[in-house]
């Protein structure tokens, strides 16, 4: 068994579902001006760290000097059947039902680079989860673990697009894998005709309209025009996700070291009014709702709390 299998036959036993490989030369400049021209119109939001680094974001080269290879990795974070929340409770996208992934994966691909330095000497790493300007999406595709859909989510054939990312990026030669040849969306809409707010359309994600983006990543106040597709979505957004047929038939997530928190799914809107910081971080402490604060999750609650009582 060569290197590159050993690598990738650690890094699934640490408990990456999906290991890939690509190389450091930077992303195609079809995909790079798509991306420039989608911040240009406004679609970023109020996300202004998009528009920083964009050298660095699509040139992997420039976040480590001397990259040779990026070893892409992802965690299934699909839930167990039975975790459905029940009638009346509110919404927490899929991820946020368990750990921080930044945490998990982070930690892993460390071991990982352990693992190769102490075989290889001299190598240099740098591990990348979420907040890092890389353009993830991209270069976990050209790795060859999945496809990227209608929905602008990376989905895998069999395990579907709920799937958590990281990179390591690395200065050691490693032959690259292929990406899929076909993108097996063909003719399929229901993405796009399950989003509540027509953010989502052929072009692409408008973030201004997203409900992810508005119950996570918006600042301030949520425009009146949205607070009823906001529904019980106490925070995110899963339904251009959920509506995929791969996610729909993918199997759940089996590793038992990804802590799986089922008590966030069965909160309820009334509750929030009389929270304190201790009765929030005892529910979301560790979680990337803590990211949030307790302030804005009041915000998202009161929205829940009145489109319950328009019922």
């Amino acid at each position: 068994m060569g290197l590159k299998e050993i690598i990738k036959q650690y890094a699934v036993g640490l408990g990456f579902d999906l290991v890939g490989i690509t190389g450091a030369d930077a992303i195609d400049a079809v995909q790079q001006q798509y991306f420039s021209g989608w911040l240009a119109d406004g679609c970023a939001a109020g996300m202004g760290y998009l528009h920083r680094n964009s050298d660095k974001r699509f040139c992997p080269a420039k976040l480590l000097e001397n990259t040779q290879s990026v070893i892409c990795v992802a965690v299934n974070y699909t839930p167990p059947k039975t975790a459905q929340p029940d009638a009346g409770c509110l919404r927490v996208a899929n991820f946020a039902l368990y750990e921080d992934y930044h945490e998990f994966i982070r930690r892993r691909l460390y071991q990982l680079a352990d693992f190769i330095a102490a075989q290889q000497p001299n190598i240099q790493f740098k591990v990348c989860v979420d907040s890092v300007p890389l353009a993830e999406r991209a270069l976990v595709h050209r790795a060859g673990l999945g496809f990227i859909g209608k929905n602008r989510i990376l989905t895998h054939p069999t395990l579907g697009g709920q799937l958590l990312l990281g990179e390591l990026l690395t200065t050691l030669p490693l032959e690259p894998d292929s990406p899929l040849q076909d993108n097996p969306c063909g003719d399929c809409r229901r993405c796009i005709e399950a989003c509540p707010t027509g953010a989502l359309t052929d072009k692409g994600l408008d973030c201004r309209r997203c409900l992810s983006y508005l119950t996570i990543e918006e600042p301030g106040d949520i425009p009146g025009v949205f607070h009823s597709e906001i529904g019980n979505r106490l925070f995110g957004c899963d339904a251009c996700l959920l509506a995929c047929p791969y996610s729909q038939n993918a199997p759940a997530c089996s590793n038992p070291e990804f802590a799986f928190f089922p008590q966030r799914s069965t909160l309820t809107a009334d509750l929030f009014a009389g929270w304190t910081q201790a009765d929030f971080e005892a529910v979301f402490g560790g979680s990337t709702v803590a990211r949030l604060g307790l302030e804005k999750l009041r915000r998202n609650a009161r929205i829940c709390e009145q489109n319950n009582r328009r019922q």
